[in-house]
């Protein structure tokens, strides 16, 4: 792609209606693009033959359509779990998962190369941060793994932001992917098909609260006292946990709607029951729903998972509290797929 090329995936369907307006043409021929973008789903701006040819050519010489390349795939060994290795324009490298349950399929994208927040048990976090993904990095995710279901006969229902890096920390990049994703006349997926995953940036849960945009959220809390969360979650040192909580209980009363809690599980460090005990008490006043997740091994953490009696035991105590909870379904934790294991390296 040329440097000064624009990508058409980084364009909601406003800001496409926008730049076209500033090209000198109307509405109606950003409509069309945007069913070539979104509906057709053409692979290059020369796929898009019947437009005007002054407008063919503008396009041609001012923006790009950006697929992103594969560079490795690697398959699960019980056939559920696809994950790639994809190829940016500048060279640069995330993973993205397809993983499919009974009636319905999920993307797992990323938000960044790398990530900034560090959780200790987290692979993307051991690796650092290198840059925010574009929108249209972002979509052109969701778009590859739309392509692959399309080929056996299959589309895609969910879209979590749980990939490497943190969405709240690309704010604006992140939620203009989400417009695009649930524009009905693009891609049209339910926005209560979309989950974001954040590990409890207050500033980005406080501005997200107030806006229209009715996405599933998703916090990882991973502890229920700051000396404990402080030591998995170093943003957890900037935001203590009275602070998130706060935020979280301003978000479910301005949205009308429960906050998923996400629980990694570690044998010895946050399974006991006084742990439990205190989710519970913590999440007395929130509109909540905890998912636990036992631990997926990396290469840069020695903690090991919850034995299934201990995740059993801190379920017991949840339900004390009246605090429902799921035990998340692994998938394709032999290939590194699983919640904190992706990283961008060969496959």
């Amino acid at each position: 792609m040329q440097p000064d090329s624009l990508n058409l995936y980084d364009y909601s369907h406003p800001q496409l209606t926008n730049l076209l307006a500033e090209w000198g043409y109307s509405s109606y021929h950003a409509r069309r693009i945007w069913d070539y973008l979104y509906q057709v789903q053409v692979s290059s701006v020369n796929e898009m033959a019947d437009l005007r040819p002054d407008l063919c050519q503008k396009l041609a010489s001012r923006a790009q359509l950006t697929p992103l390349a594969t560079q490795t795939e690697a398959r699960s060994s019980d056939g559920f779990t696809r994950k790639f290795l994809l190829e940016l324009a500048d060279g640069q490298t995330i993973e993205t998962v397809l993983m499919k349950f009974k009636g319905r399929a999920t993307a797992c994208v990323s938000t960044q190369v790398g990530c900034a927040m560090g959780c200790v048990f987290c692979a993307t976090g051991q690796m650092g941060f290198t840059r925010h993904l574009t929108p249209g990095e972002i979509v052109g995710q969701v778009l590859y793994i739309d392509r692959l279901l399309q080929e056996q006969g299959e589309r895609l229902r969910n879209v979590v932001f749980m990939g490497m890096g943190e969405p709240l920390h690309n704010y604006d990049n992140t939620m203009t992917a989400v417009d695009i994703l649930i524009d009905p006349k693009g891609l049209a997926l339910a926005p209560k098909h979309i989950t974001l995953s954040t590990v409890g940036l207050v500033p980005g849960i406080l501005r997200l609260a107030e806006e229209n945009r009715p996405i599933r959220l998703a916090v990882s809390l991973h502890g229920a006292t700051d000396a404990e969360r402080q030591r998995l979650v170093p943003p957890a040192r900037r935001w203590p946990l009275a602070e998130l909580m706060a935020a979280c209980r301003t978000y479910t009363q301005k949205r009308n709607r429960h906050i998923f809690f996400e629980w990694t599980l570690i044998a010895g460090e946050n399974d006991t029951p006084e742990q439990a005990h205190a989710l519970g008490q913590l999440l007395q006043d929130v509109d909540s729903h905890v998912n636990l997740i036992p631990l997926n091994p990396t290469a840069g953490y020695t903690g090991e998972p919850t034995q299934r009696t201990a995740v059993k035991q801190f379920q017991a105590i949840l339900n004390q509290y009246h605090i429902p909870s799921t035990v998340r379904q692994r998938r394709g934790i032999d290939i590194a797929a699983g919640c904190g294991q992706l990283k961008a390296t060969q496959l």
